[in-house]
């Protein structure tokens, strides 16, 4: 999460390609070069970037080194412990976003095809200067991957690639009295109330619009607690409150023809034409839309006049049946549970492939270092090898 202010739409295009694409191997990674802080990996012609909080992108380690350093200097009301907390967290996940690309899977074969002891060699012949704490984080993401299988979209396992809420389910899935696509067709939908139609959306984004949203960011990164625990929204929010971003979500709402009557929600929903959204659709316009508004109204001062505009389209909470969730609750969170419940203990193909996975393995999700203020990827995980669990059991 570089300064790309474009990550979502080139993830987008990413992973499309791998979805549907099978290009030739390229050339190895060496270890020593993987662990060189210089080291720009290509691929293809094309420079094989990472990021930090999904939108601070980088090229090499090296330049990681000098961003940690601003993070840790970045507040001074925090202490010394707490700088050096952070900046080992930065350097862990710099380095696990460098290893798991979404786009080369040469450098996690390099890693995990070597020894702990190979690794430790590695590191020690790098002439480079290097940060405290440099081949720990590699031993630490080695130590990871060496028993994890990323579940996501285009994940070259054919498990993990089934295990992602945006596996496309033939068939439609149960949930809530409607028929959706695949589990993230509901997770998507689900942000939007009822009542809530394209029209409503489309005055939204032009009130978001005229808006100025610096000094509102700026309030966000003045304070270290505040940023700190929610950096990833604060990046995210950063990228989308972008007036050309607004924009963009404006075009894409009118070029898909949607009636301005017709509902958020049930537009998501499966009807008589299956999969008018794919899957990714679903996440970066649908999904990032809502979310854009649910973090607006969360991370909001109680007397910000946009929070009051966003409870009358009923971005406030998120709403299902007789309930009122909030966004960022304990609650909503655990709706992912209750939806996997019907994927993978209801539909049996589903359960016969979760199950089969052994427990030495641990289920994860990493993309490039995101993460997901509605659930955050640690939550995600730790649901996703309990419903194995379950699985399992049945």
């Amino acid at each position: 999460m570089t300064t790309a202010s474009h990550w979502l739409p080139r993830w987008g295009v990413v992973v499309a390609a791998l979805f549907f694409a099978f290009p030739l191997r390229a050339q190895q990674i060496s270890l020593q070069a993987l662990v060189t802080p210089s080291t720009v990996i290509s691929k293809e012609g094309h420079t094989t970037t990472f990021d930090l909080h999904g939108f601070i992108e980088f090229s090499s380690l090296s330049e990681v080194f000098p961003y940690i350093e601003t993070q840790t200097n970045r507040w001074p009301a925090l202490s010394v412990s707490e700088r050096q907390v952070l900046a080992t967290d930065l350097l862990r996940r710099a380095v696990e976003s460098r290893v798991v690309s979404m786009t080369d899977e040469r450098p996690m074969e390099t890693l995990i095809t070597h020894t702990a002891d190979e690794l430790k060699q590695a590191v020690a012949r790098v002439n480079e200067p290097t940060p405290p704490g440099y081949v720990d984080a590699f031993l630490a993401v080695q130590k990871k991957w060496k028993h994890s299988l990323n579940c996501w979209s285009a994940a070259p396992s054919i498990p993990a690639r089934v295990l992602s809420n945006w596996y496309p389910i033939e068939e439609g899935i149960q949930l809530y009295g409607a028929t959706y696509d695949s589990t993230e067709h509901f997770w998507q939908a689900v942000k939007y109330h009822p009542d809530v139609t394209v029209a409503d959306l489309l005055q939204l984004l032009a009130e978001f619009g005229k808006h100025d949203w610096s000094g509102w960011l700026a309030r966000l990164d003045a304070d270290p607690k505040l940023y700190l625990t929610n950096a990833y929204a604060v990046e995210f929010l950063r990228h989308n409150l972008a007036a050309d971003r607004l924009r963009w979500f404006s075009s894409e709402l009118q070029k898909r023809q949607l009636g301005a009557e017709e509902h958020a929600r049930t537009t998501q929903q499966r009807t008589s034409t299956p999969f008018r959204f794919t899957a990714m659709e679903e996440k970066v316009m649908w999904g990032d839309l809502a979310d854009v508004f649910h973090l607006v109204y969360v991370l909001s001062t109680i007397d910000e006049p946009m929070r009051e505009t966003l409870s009358k389209y009923h971005f406030d909470s998120v709403y299902l049946n007789d309930k009122k969730m909030g966004f960022m609750s304990d609650e909503f969170q655990a709706l992912m549970l209750d939806i996997w419940k019907v994927k993978y203990l209801k539909m049996a193909r589903f359960r016969e492939v979760i199950s089969s996975i052994p427990l030495e393995i641990r289920l994860s999700h990493f993309l490039n270092d995101g993460d997901s203020p509605d659930i955050p990827i640690p939550i995600y995980v730790e649901y996703l090898n309990q419903i194995r669990l379950q699985a399992r059991r049945k």
